[in-house]
């Protein structure tokens, strides 16, 4: 049995705990501490992820109850993946945030870690109970980081966000005790025998569940139309904070593919994907309406949140598709989005501080203090996320454009490059008033912070690494989705008894 499936949820809930106890004036000690604690993360991670490579599944029983009946994690070349991003998003947030925006509000630091647990576990968990649970985990996370460094903005923005989580958990646990009460179980696995084997009365309430499921996880990737809480969110949060949350939607759009291709995949009979034609008309309007929202954006934080919701859209539209050539295009563009956006809400951080009192708002504003490194750093990211060449965001597009065929293939290439063409006009107008158009007086606001910028501009440069290492990067992807659209192979892998 590998116990380092544990260490990716261990390790920083075990550092979170701790640094509660540190004295908030220790704050060397809960910095260095928070540090460590994902450097460790990311070593881990690394070595998971080479481990999942070689094709095989991992399975974890805690307390060495087998599955269904107890508690399991599973490794596989997608929750890999996934752990590898988080970790690398979690360095760069956290060397960020020591630079001074970790004083702005209390246990900064154990809060970050009990959220990076919270995902991680999202990541591995091989059951709907355990998937609940660390979705609060992650949720009770991010309400307290949402209102770090408090403000009028943040609290609005934040009790409705806490408040339509509260809906969702409760949705949750109704989805959760329709599975348990027809099924009998709730392990992920074991659920994709029961629904394949189902008929009538069974199936129906199966599908319920599954459509309730498909909604709470909607709320958390945040598409249309349940999208109306994440501008807001994205933008009034603080730049660390911001930038960690540029996973959050991931988390929703991972269950979203591993549920439904596992439990309502091919070999799920009657109800064989379950949903797919919705979302893949949600996809198409939510790439649409964010690019719309980009576009009509009055400041720099909004402008992101809106991209954010733009790569919700297009990754869901190759989730919904649901072939291997799809899935492993999302999964190349899901690395690209994350980590590029993420590194935006950084650099626009710094943007906004050199711009004294306007801060990111798109006014005209005075010249900033650094207005060539800082608008050079800007065009090059908003080229990234656009989709432009020659940097990472334009190959996912194109290998998602080139996956999807027949009456689907116009629709998504139409909405892309309509959406697209919005977005560059949105961040060219962002850019102009920003860098382009200034009073004649120079800015009033401290000097730029050097390591901060670095940091920033290193996680921007993911983009030209995902150019460079494309070819491997890609077949890591392909063979991530080969894998988690051969059912069999987690049968096999969880010892279930498979019905003839």
């Amino acid at each position: 049995m590998n116990h380092l499936l544990l260490l990716p949820v261990l390790l920083p809930l075990l550092c979170g705990a701790l640094l509660m106890l540190v004295p908030r004036q220790a704050t060397q000690l809960a910095r260095l501490s928070s540090i460590a604690s994902v450097l460790m993360l990311l070593v881990c991670a690394g070595y998971l992820l080479l481990q999942a490579h070689g094709g095989e599944i991992q399975v974890y029983s805690l307390g060495n109850w087998s599955a269904p009946f107890g508690i399991v994690l599973v490794l596989d070349r997608l929750s890999a993946l996934m752990l590898g991003v988080t970790a690398v998003l979690a360095v760069f947030v956290t060397l960020y945030a020591v630079r001074g925006d970790d004083q702005r509000g209390g246990y900064f630091h154990a809060l970050l870690q009990f959220q990076i647990a919270g995902i991680n576990g999202a990541f591995l968990t091989g059951d709907l109970f355990n998937l609940f649970v660390f979705f609060e985990i992650l949720l009770i996370a991010s309400y307290a980081l949402l209102l770090h460094g408090l403000g009028a903005a943040r609290i609005r923005a934040a009790l409705h966000y806490v408040i339509l989580n509260l809906i969702g958990s409760g949705l949750f646990l109704v989805a959760a005790g329709l599975f348990y009460g027809v099924a009998g179980t709730l392990n992920m696995v074991d659920l994709a025998r029961f629904v394949a084997q189902a008929e009538g009365d069974q199936l129906f309430l199966l599908e319920t569940a599954g459509a309730l499921l498909m909604l709470v996880f909607g709320l958390k990737a945040a598409f249309l139309p349940l999208h109306f809480w994440l501008p807001r969110a994205y933008a009034s949060a603080t730049a660390p904070v911001a930038a960690l949350f540029a996973v959050m939607t991931k988390v929703g759009l991972y269950a979203i593919l591993r549920f439904g291709t596992l439990v309502f995949g091919d070999e799920a009979g009657a109800a064989s994907g379950l949903g797919s034609n919705l979302l893949w008309v949600l996809a198409l309007l939510t790439m649409a309406l964010a690019a719309l929202g980009a576009f009509a954006a009055n400041s720099l934080g909004s402008l992101l949140a809106y991209l954010v919701l733009v790569s919700v859209g297009t990754l869901l539209a190759g989730i919904a598709v649901g072939t291997e050539a799809t899935i492993a295009a999302s999964l190349y563009y899901l690395i690209h989005s994350t980590w590029v956006i993420a590194g935006l809400f950084l650099l626009v951080d710094i943007i906004a501080k050199q711009r004294a009192d306007l801060g990111g708002g798109l006014k005209v504003g005075p010249r900033l203090l650094n207005p060539h490194l800082l608008g050079a750093s800007f065009f090059l990211g908003a080229i990234a996320v656009a989709g432009l060449p020659p940097f990472s965001g334009f190959l996912g597009k194109v290998l998602l454009l080139q996956a999807v065929s027949d009456t689907a293939a116009w629709q998504l290439w139409s909405v892309v490059l309509v959406s697209g063409l919005v977005g560059v006009i949105g961040l060219s107008r962002a850019g102009s008033l920003v860098f382009w158009r200034h009073h004649s007086t120079a800015s009033t606001a401290a000097s730029l912070d050097k390591t901060a910028f670095a940091i920033a501009a290193l996680l921007l440069s993911s983009s030209a690494v995902l150019v460079v290492f494309a070819q491997p990067v890609i077949d890591f992807t392909e063979a991530a989705a080969m894998q988690l659209l051969d059912v069999q192979s987690y049968v096999q892998a969880m010892q279930l008894e498979v019905a003839p």
